[in-house]
């Protein structure tokens, strides 16, 4: 219960501060540049005025911003200091010559910027304001412009408007400072009247103004259709020599046009030669340091080269050559084994040939005595013996064909077949003349005494056996 009285207590001391706030908030009054704060109440201020004179005023101004105002105490109330636009039109007023002419003007007028000038407006138009402000205006303006036109002619009005502006403002002007205002311009903007005494005063002039007009339009059209022809003769002599002018100056200009061509010519060519020399003094530098270039490419590719070289033949000394010194080591042990071998088997071929040459020789010696001892009959026997030898030799190349092709007989209407072994034995018929003209031998006699060499033969073999030979 103690706390929830100390939460509506905290609240209500919060709402009232809240409210004191706003209340003061509320009592700060501000206005513009344009406007004057007039604070009244309070305690009694001492002023003076230009004159020197000390007042007690009750109030205190404040001109653009803002200022606290005691609640209860003071009261604020605004005038403005704005210019303020205020049109006059006078009724039927009469001039110093007796007629009645109506005049339209307008003014500028505004609070004073000076406090006397404020403290004044503001007894005066606190109350009412703007719109009090206009009304006493125009009052004050309307008497003085009746004043002004009723002491001036209908002519000097229209004729020095700016006079009767300056004239109206001077006799107003005192009367605005009494009230603390100010007027910043005057201009009168229309007179008129409605008996057409304005009208009338200006149609001589006008009917004046028109024959003059006429007298010097015609005048005008005159002077005008001489000039014109003057005109249009010295148009023509300008114009000829103008053109003879732009002819010349064609004709100069081409001529330049011409020089400045040629110079440009002669320069450009300067300019292209110059360049081309250029361009040709730099290929030839240019090709110097791509020669130097490649000069250094080759003499650093051939320092790289040696010191690839120096690596691959230390690499070679270190793989290649230690290798080929234990192979070379190798393969001379292995030559010097071989040399032996050889050499052992080389003794070995002589000491197998010698004996082979020996039995050869032998043979050959036993071989001379048994043909030292041969007659004709064994020498008939083995080329006898031989001649199978011969036949298999002249028909060994037909046993090597795969493959006989016969394409029809020949002209005597025999078969390709049996043309074939024909052709084996006509060459092997040829061979008794070809062995009797190589060797001498007759093999036709030599077969004729086969039966004879065969009994010689034997009863040799019988006489060699130590066996009496029978009488048969």
């Amino acid at each position: 219960m103690a706390l929830t009285n100390l939460v509506v207590l905290i609240a209500a001391i919060i709402v009232v501060l809240i409210l004191i706030i706003l209340a003061f908030a509320k009592q700060y009054k501000k206005v513009g540049p344009n406007e004057v704060l007039i604070i009244s109440g309070g305690r009694k201020r001492t002023i003076v005025e230009p004159d020197g004179t000390k007042l007690k005023i009750g109030y205190r101004m404040h001109i653009g911003g803002g200022t606290f105002v005691m609640p209860l105490i003071e009261r604020a109330q605004i005038l403005p200091l704005e210019v303020l636009t205020v049109t006059i039109k006078t009724p039927e007023v009469l001039t110093a010559q007796g007629v009645h002419i109506i005049a339209e003007a307008a003014a500028q007028v505004k609070v004073g910027s000076d406090e006397h000038a404020i403290r004044m407006a503001a007894e005066q138009f606190l109350a009412t304001g703007t719109q009090g402000i206009k009304e006493v205006s125009f009052h004050i303006l309307e008497g003085r412009m009746r004043a002004t036109i009723g002491a001036s002619t209908v002519e000097q009005i229209y004729k020095n408007r700016e006079e009767f502006n300056n004239k109206v403002m001077e006799e107003s002007s005192d009367d605005f400072a009494r009230m603390g205002l100010t007027i910043l311009s005057f201009a009168l903007k229309d007179i008129s009247d409605a008996q057409g005494y304005l009208e009338s005063l200006g149609k001589p002039r006008i009917a004046q103004v028109r024959a003059e007009a006429a007298v010097a339009e015609a005048e005008a059209n005159k002077e005008a259709t001489i000039k014109a022809a003057h005109a249009r003769k010295e148009g023509d002599i300008v114009k000829f020599q103008a053109e003879a002018d732009i002819a010349a100056a064609s004709r100069d200009y081409e001529i330049k046009r011409a020089e400045f061509q040629a110079a440009i010519n002669q320069k450009k060519a300067q300019a292209d030669l110059t360049y081309e020399i250029e361009r040709h003094r730099m290929n030839q530098q240019l090709k110097k340091e791509e020669y130097r270039v490649r000069l250094i490419e080759k003499e650093e590719a051939i320092k790289v080269e040696e010191r690839e070289s120096l690596r691959k033949e230390q690499e070679l000394e270190a793989t290649v050559k230690k290798a080929a010194d234990a192979k070379k080591y190798q393969i001379q042990t292995e030559s010097e084994a071989e040399s032996y071998k050889l050499e052992q088997e080389a003794k070995g071929r002589a000491v197998a040939k010698k004996l082979e040459g020996d039995a050869e020789a032998e043979a050959m010696r036993k071989k001379a005595e048994a043909w030292a001892q041969y007659n004709q009959a064994a020498i008939y026997e083995m080329l006898v013996e031989k001649l199978p030898e011969l036949a298999r030799a002249v028909s060994e190349p037909l046993s090597k064909v795969d493959k006989i092709v016969i394409v029809g007989g020949g002209q005597d209407g025999s078969l390709g077949a049996s043309k074939i072994s024909g052709e084996v034995a006509r060459v092997l018929a040829q061979l008794p003349p070809i062995i009797e003209t190589l060797g001498g031998v007759d093999l036709k006699k030599l077969v004729e005494k086969l039966p004879e060499l065969k009994t010689q033969k034997s009863q040799e073999e019988k006489g060699s056996s130590g066996i009496p030979e029978s009488n048969t």
